[in-house]
């Protein structure tokens, strides 16, 4: 029945497209279709703020420790030794909300701010015997987080997704002949 199969291939087609319009893309012809940017952008949004209920629901409040803390002393634990403004540029987080993170962390005997006898300009963070115990309990939190996540990908889809990301970071961190944010220049609001 050469008729019915045509028939279940366009509904299955239609069923396609549907999804598409409510996944936000718009259909330009039944064989090429172009991703809403806006939608996407607001999906990796949704998809940064999903990652975050985990730690909210099992870490923030048994651990009386911010998100920003924590990113921190994830990082700290995994260098061993490094300073704020390496944090700052790794994890993407302001320099202001580390300064912040760092104080809380160092108020609370989780990590050492010294100076860097190679450099005095430089402060060195380090973790704490508590701060090791901290890390020591919430890097597990850490990896089944991201083994959840990934777990519906493939190996080449999770390489493709990392080629992706990186690719991503770079234009957020491209810098113009002054050192000004090609990002921040490029997406200021038009002015009046």
């Amino acid at each position: 029945m050469p008729g019915m199969r045509g028939k279940h291939e366009l509904t299955r087609r239609r069923a396609g497209a549907q999804k598409a319009v409510r996944l936000g893309v718009v259909i330009r012809d039944m064989n090429r279709t172009s991703v809403d940017q806006a939608h996407l952008l607001h999906q990796l949004l949704k998809l940064a703020n999903r990652l975050l209920a985990p730690f909210s629901n099992h870490l923030a409040d048994r651990y009386k420790i911010s998100i920003n803390e924590f990113r921190l002393l994830m990082m700290i634990g995994n260098l061993g030794t490094t300073a704020s403004h390496e944090v700052a540029d790794m994890t993407g987080v302001n320099v202001m909300s580390v300064s912040r993170a760092v104080s809380a962390l160092q108020r609370h005997g989780r990590i050492n701010v010294a100076p860097d006898p190679a450099n005095r300009r430089r402060k060195v963070l380090t973790l704490t015997e508590e701060g090791e115990r901290l890390y020591e309990i919430m890097r597990p939190q850490t990896v089944k987080v991201a083994a959840y996540l990934f777990s519906d990908l493939s190996g080449e889809e999770v390489a493709g997704l990392e080629r992706i990301l990186g690719r991503l970071i770079d234009t957020l961190e491209a810098r113009d002949e002054e050192g000004r944010s090609l990002f921040l220049e490029r997406t200021r609001p038009e002015e009046g």
